[in-house]
C-alpha cells in the first residue's frame, strides 16, 4: 500500500486529500519512509525537511477538516532542486564554495507551490554549479539512477529526477539551460518542461538567471505524468518582476478539437549527432500513437541546428564560463573534477570580446526567425532528447553507428531550444535493450508551452500507464 501511495500522481493524491480518503499527514509519512529508505542508495536529496514537512501537512489536515479552499495541490508532497531558494533549507547549488548557504526565504515559485496547497520535503542534489549532465559534487557525492544504480539520472535536475521516479516525491522544481530537464526526464523515465524563459519565474534560482543564463535557462516542473505537469506549471507560471524575461502571457487550453489541426514534425536524428537505434525506435513509436491520436505526422528537419548547437555554446559554455570564473578562479582545489573538466573546455577557446558577443547575439536572433519561419506548417516538433539513453557513471563518448559522439554533442538536441528559447516537453514512451527509459521530446514555439504540454498528455494518453522503475 506504501508504494502504491506513493506512485500515485500528484493530481490523484490532491483528489484523495480533498474527498477525505487520505490525509496529508499520511502522505506525508508515506514518502517520509520511502526517502529513509531509499536516498541512502539513491543519494536524490541533500536536505530532507521531515519536521518541517510534517507541520505543513497538520496545517493541511486542519485546513481540510476545516471545510476550507484547497489548492490544486493540496497535501501533495514535492521536493525542490537545491539550486532553487525554500527558506531555512540550503540553497547551496552542489558547490563548496556556498557550503552552508540557506536561503532566507523562498523563491517565488516555491510560494506559489506552498499557495497551491504543497507540502516541501526537502531539496535535491545537483552538479556543482549545474554545469553537468551528470549529478556529482564534492559536498554530497553521486546521485544513482533509480533504474540502474551504475547509471546517473543525469544533469543538472539529477536528483530531483531520481526522487520523483523513486516515488519519493509526488513532483517538483527543475531548471534547465541545455537540457537540465529534460536530460534527468528521459534517463529516469519521468516527464519535464523546459518553459519560455519568463514564463515561470527564474527568481531565487542560483546561479542568477541574468545575462547569458537569462537567454537559455529557465525553471519548471517534473513529475511522473503530463496531467501533474499542466498542473504543476499553472500554479507556479506567470509574470514576476523579479524576472528579467518575463511577459504577461495567460494560460490559453486549446479545444481537442483545434489541438489536432496542428501537424506535427519529426525527425530521428539530425545528421549530425547520431542517435542509438533504440533511441529512433522511440521516436517511431511516438509517430504511430501521435497518428492513432489523430494528429497528421511528417518527417520534418529543421535546418542550421548544428549552427544552433555552436551559439549555444557561445552563450552557456563561453560567456556561461566568464560570468562563472570570477567566483571559482583560484579554488580550483575545491571545485569537482566534473566542474574542472568544463571548465577546462571553457578556457580552451578564446573568450568573447564586445564584437564576438554582439555577432553570437545577432546570430542567434536570426536563427530564430529562421526557426519561426520553418514551423509555419509544422508548429510542434517531435524529435530525441539525448543520443543515448541513461549513461554509466564517468562515460564521456559513445560509439554509435561507428561514430564516436562527444559528451557535449550528446546533448544538442536539447541545446537548440535553450539558444531558441522554445519550450520543450518530455514523455517516456519505451525502453533501451538494457530495459532503459527513453522518452521523446515535443517541442512548440516560444510561449505555446500549452500546446507541446497537451500534445505530450495525449502521447502519453496513447501509450499507456506510467512504469516504475524496478528499485524496490
Amino acid at each position: 500500500m506504501m508504494s502504491d501511495l506513493n506512485y500515485l500522481p500528484a493530481v490523484a493524491m490532491a483528489a484523495l486529500v480533498r474527498n477525505k480518503k487520505v490525509s496529508p499527514v499520511e502522505l506525508v509519512n508515506a514518502h517520509l519512509q520511502r526517502i529513509e529508505r531509499l536516498n541512502p542508495r539513491l543519494n536524490a536529496f541533500v536536505q530532507i525537511d521531515a519536521e518541517g514537512a510534517l507541520a505543513q501537512a497538520r496545517l493541511a489536515e486542519a485546513a481540510v477538516t476545516r471545510e476550507q479552499s484547497l489548492g490544486p495541490l493540496h497535501g501533495v508532497p514535492v521536493s525542490v532542486k537545491s539550486s532553487v531558494a525554500v527558506q531555512g533549507l540550503r540553497w547551496e547549488a552542489g558547490t563548496r564554495l556556498r557550503t552552508g548557504v540557506v536561503a532566507k526565504e523562498d523563491a517565488v515559485l516555491v510560494s506559489r507551490l506552498r499557495q497551491a496547497g504543497a507540502v516541501i520535503l526537502g531539496t535535491t542534489n545537483t552538479p556543482e554549479l549545474l554545469m553537468a549532465w551528470e549529478t556529482d559534487n564534492l559536498l554530497y557525492g553521486r546521485t544513482n539512477n533509480p533504474w540502474d544504480f551504475s547509471r546517473t539520472p543525469g544533469g543538472s535536475s539529477g536528483g530531483e529526477a531520481a526522487a520523483i521516479a523513486a516515488g519519493c516525491s509526488a513532483g517538483g522544481v527543475g531548471s534547465d539551460g541545455g537540457g537540465s530537464i529534460r536530460i534527468p526526464a528521459h534517463f529516469s523515465g519521468i516527464c519535464g518542461l523546459k518553459p519560455t524563459p519568463g514564463r515561470v519565474p527564474a527568481t531565487g534560482h542560483f546561479p542568477e538567471s541574468v545575462g547569458p543564463f537569462a537567454l537559455l535557462g529557465v525553471v519548471g516542473p517534473m513529475a511522473r505524468t503530463v496531467g501533474d505537469l499542466k498542473v504543476l506549471f499553472e500554479v507556479m507560471q506567470g509574470r514576476d518582476a523579479g524576472d528579467t524575461s518575463a511577459a504577461p502571457v495567460p494560460v490559453r487550453w486549446s479545444p481537442p478539437d483545434a489541438l489536432k489541426k496542428v501537424r506535427i514534425g519529426y525527425f530521428e536524428d539530425d545528421g549530425h549527432t547520431p542517435v542509438t537505434e533504440d533511441t529512433r525506435a522511440a521516436i517511431r513509436k511516438a509517430v504511430e500513437l501521435l497518428r492513432g491520436a489523430g494528429f497528421t505526422v511528417d518527417p520534418f528537419l529543421p535546418k542550421r541546428l548544428d549552427e544552433a548547437q555552436r551559439r549555444w555554446w557561445q552563450f552557456f559554455g563561453i560567456a556561461g564560463g566568464m560570468m562563472l570564473g570570477p567566483a571559482t578562479k583560484g579554488h580550483e582545489d575545491q571545485l569537482s573534477p566534473i566542474l574542472n573538466q568544463f571548465s577546462a573546455w571553457v578556457d580552451s577557446e578564446p573568450r568573447h570580446t564586445a564584437d564576438s558577443l554582439l555577432d553570437a547575439w545577432i546570430a542567434r536572433d536570426i536563427l530564430r526567425v529562421e526557426m519561426f519561419e520553418q514551423m509555419r506548417d509544422y508548429p510542434v516538433l517531435l524529435c530525441p532528447v539525448a543520443s543515448v539513453p541513461a549513461f554509466r557513471h564517468g562515460e564521456r563518448s559513445w560509439n554509435i553507428d561507428g561514430k564516436s559522439v562527444n559528451y557535449l554533442d550528446a546533448w544538442s538536441y536539447c541545446e537548440w531550444f535553450n539558444l531558441l528559447s522554445m519550450p520543450g516537453v518530455v514523455v517516456p514512451v519505451a525502453k533501451s535493450q538494457d530495459g532503459l527509459p527513453i522518452g521523446v521530446q515535443i517541442v512548440a514555439r516560444s510561449w505555446e508551452e500549452e500546446v507541446a504540454l497537451q500534445v505530450a498528455e495525449l502521447l502519453e494518453k496513447e501509450r499507456g500507464e506510467w512504469q516504475r522503475p524496478p528499485i524496490d
